[in-house]
């Protein structure tokens, strides 16, 4: 399927905007409904749980957001980068939505708040971008974010308040995200297997190591709220030459290893476009005109390596396995230590800890998602 987004102002680190709010105790907590096939008595299903726009008193957009229709493909989650707060009230995810949007509008120089969704501490949902609710109560439409470079016509975007590298978020607001994405996966008609994380597209940070590691729990969670029970065996992050980051550094390694001649930037530059392009005409794969990884494509450069295999294939599976909290030296040599953490991350998503890298090792390590993380 070809690609809807081109490239979009890239999402500043939201760190810089929003001051902590103390406050004692939890304040009041928001009433969820756990997540079911029930439906509202229109028949579709019940946001009335999402804070609208105009209930946390947002700016206007400073000119009209854009609405497509039919171009949604996935969900992306975020962390903001924000104090990890205790004032868990409506009053703060208020002001939380107010402080994005005044950072996004300001400083980054967009036309609204970046993203779709804001789900704060204390477990509030709230719209972001203007028109966001109406699109996701439609089903059909996507309104035009800026979270997330190539992904801001096909991705929905959520911030969750905090900042989640060593810490986790709190029960409530894990209860509320998984409650949007089941919701979310149900209008627009797709699958747990299609949740990913910022840093499966860009070069950031964000969700955050700790974060990042609840994902299969999240997945499952919302796999059972959409009664899903079929799943594709893997569903890789299909990158383009408007991404850039972690995930493409690690393509950019396998291609090396492939005997291609290409820079380990993180930059899905030409010279990376045009080694996609040559592997995808010698496996007899479609050629991408924008030098997307397909699955043939994964699964191609994805061979087999394990402990005392050395090269450039191994510096790939390193690099990324550091991206997300391995503790090893990136020298290209398959040891002790690497295969200790290629088995932590087949224990995190459900496969056997052989501490062999296959296919769908492989898959799992580069932020792809395979059936074996849903049992």
């Amino acid at each position: 399927m070809p690609h809807l987004d081109r490239p979009f102002t890239r999402r500043t680190a939201l760190r810089a905007g929003l001051g902590a709010t103390a406050a004692a105790g939890l304040g009041i907590l928001p009433q969820l409904a756990a997540p079911s096939s029930a439906s509202a008595a229109d028949g579709s299903v019940d946001l009335s749980f999402i804070i609208d726009c105009a209930g946390w008193d947002a700016r206007p957009s400073s000119s009209p957001v854009l609405m497509l229709a039919g171009t949604t493909r996935k969900i992306i989650v975020h962390h903001t980068e924000f104090p990890n707060v205790t004032d868990y009230s409506r009053a703060q995810a208020v002001h939380l939505a107010q402080e994005i949007q005044n950072l996004h509008m300001d400083k980054n120089g967009w036309i609204d708040t970046g993203q779709h969704f804001t789900v704060s501490r204390g477990g509030y949902v709230l719209e972001g971008r203007h028109r966001s609710l109406e699109a996701l109560t439609a089903g059909t439409k996507q309104v035009q974010g800026a979270h997330c470079i190539g992904e801001n016509s096909q991705g929905i975007g959520i911030e969750n308040e905090g900042t989640y590298y060593t810490e986790t978020p709190p029960p409530v607001q894990f209860q509320s995200l998984t409650k949007l994405c089941v919701d979310i996966c149900r209008q627009y008609g797709i699958g747990a297997h299609d949740i990913f994380g910022h840093w499966d597209y860009n070069e950031t940070d964000c969700p955050g190591v700790a974060f990042y590691r609840e994902f299969p729990t999240l997945r499952r969670a919302v796999a059972h709220g959409i009664g899903q029970h079929t799943f594709p065996d893997r569903t890789w992050p299909d990158i383009y030459d408007s991404n850039a980051g972690p995930v493409v550094r690690v393509v950019q390694w396998l291609l090396l290893n492939q005997g291609y001649t290409v820079p380990t930037s993180g930059v899905f530059d030409a010279t990376t476009v045009a080694a996609v392009q040559d592997l995808q005409g010698a496996i007899g794969a479609i050629v991408a005109s924008d030098g997307t990884v397909t699955d043939p494509t994964w699964e191609a450069l994805g061979v087999p390596i394990r402990q005392g295999d050395s090269g450039n294939a191994v510096q790939a599976l390193q690099y990324i396995l550091i991206n997300k909290g391995a503790a090893l030296t990136q020298s290209g040599d398959f040891d002790h230590d690497t295969h200790k953490a290629v088995q932590d991350m087949q224990r995190l998503h459900g496969l056997e800890p052989t501490g062999k890298v296959d296919t769908e090792t492989w898959c799992a390590t580069a932020g792809g998602i395979v059936a074996h993380e849903f049992g």
